[in-house]
């Protein structure tokens, strides 16, 4: 794995990156991510970075969010520490996050989230 980003001497950096899925689901007829797969996203990564070898300390966590406020650019999903956010929309997309970010430390372009995309 590409440490690209080191993890913090003070432990600070217990995972090297985490991704956190949106999986909000508003009922009230407003689009929400939920409404776009997030969840086969969600469960997908996770399978794909524990196949990968990426899971767990010092490494990847794939974790579940409430509603990130970004509905418009759904479904979306955050890296951190980059903060980059991203957008998807079949498992290939997903794939290409993984190898190319979560693995390799190298933002996938073509599916970041404008930054003037909210809610």
């Amino acid at each position: 794995m590409s440490e690209s980003t080191p993890l913090s001497p003070s432990g600070a950096g217990y995972y090297q990156r985490h991704i956190f899925f949106c999986l909000n689901e508003r009922t009230n007829g407003e689009d929400s991510c939920a409404h776009h797969n997030a969840q086969a996203g969600f469960d997908h990564c996770k399978a794909q970075v524990k196949a990968a070898g990426l899971a767990g300390a010092g490494k990847v966590r794939v974790n579940k969010a409430g509603c990130l406020d970004r509905c418009a650019g759904g479904p979306v999903a955050v890296v951190y520490p980059e903060g980059t956010w991203y957008t998807f929309v079949d498992k290939s997309d997903i794939d290409e996050i993984v190898e190319s970010h979560l693995k390799n430390g190298q933002v996938v372009e073509r599916l970041v989230v404008p930054p003037e995309v909210g809610r």
